[in-house]
């Protein structure tokens, strides 16, 4: 095989809000925990286990002010990514790894006013929005959420 593939597929509740980080004008980093749980019965005992995995997801300009916006501790999401490793160094100046998914398309799964978008459609709305309108659009009233 001559390519390679990078993909995650997740499914799993947040941990905790969306932590947004501003640049500038123009561009944002939101991070936020995501949990996937394992369930299976252990043979020896016929006991049902549970086993938690964290993962950290980073998530970029509009689409991470939409999950910002839209999800909370608790909720249940899909997200869609690649897994990258940033190297960086502690106050003792120790190399430390932190792995990561890097956010590129999600879809809201706890259900909101029965309406779940792909960031991906949310995120045409908004565009569409920025194209200057036609004098026949100018009068139909905009019905966009944002």
């Amino acid at each position: 095989m001559s390519g390679t593939l990078n993909k995650v597929m997740l499914i799993g509740h947040l941990g905790d809000v969306v932590k947004m980080h501003y640049f500038d004008d123009k561009n944002c980093v939101g991070r936020f925990s995501l949990a996937t749980n394992e369930t299976y019965t252990n043979k020896q005992t016929n006991e049902k286990v549970t086993n938690t995995e964290w993962h950290n997801i980073v998530v970029r300009n509009k689409a991470a002010e939409i999950c910002e916006k839209f999800l909370k501790k608790g909720d249940k999401v899909y997200i869609e990514g690649r897994l990258k490793t940033r190297k960086w160094q502690d106050d003792k100046g120790n190399d430390r790894y932190s792995t990561e998914i890097q956010c590129v398309d999600f879809t809201f799964l706890t259900p909101k006013n029965e309406n779940t978008e792909t960031a991906s459609e949310m995120e045409n709305k908004v565009r569409a929005d920025n194209v200057p309108k036609t004098a026949t659009q100018q009068e139909q009233p905009n019905d966009l959420p944002f």
